[in-house]
């Protein structure tokens, strides 16, 4: 046996704890159970809803409307604009 660590959202940790649950599951056997799927079908065992290519122009959209928010040179120009008193 060896460990698998994975980085996720723990939005997505608890609902795919609860999903999995509701299926008489814990996480640790459904991704055995998706690893063995892969290997029987020596590629994932589900059609992606969204291409490589469609997941980065989501992100590159999430990236640009980030660039377009109001930036601050510091959290007292930030606190100012906000009117957040700051006792230094």
């Amino acid at each position: 046996m060896t460990t698998l660590s994975i980085r996720i959202e723990e939005k997505l940790k608890k609902d795919a704890n609860k999903t999995f649950s509701a299926l008489g599951m814990d996480m640790s056997s459904a991704v055995k159970m998706f690893l063995n799927q892969v290997v029987v079908e020596q590629g994932l065992p589900f059609k992606p809803s969204r291409t490589p290519k469609q997941i980065r122009e989501d992100w590159d959209k999430e990236v640009r409307e980030a660039l377009k928010t109001k930036g601050y040179k510091n959290a007292e120009e930030m606190f100012k604009d906000l009117n957040i008193k700051v006792n230094v």
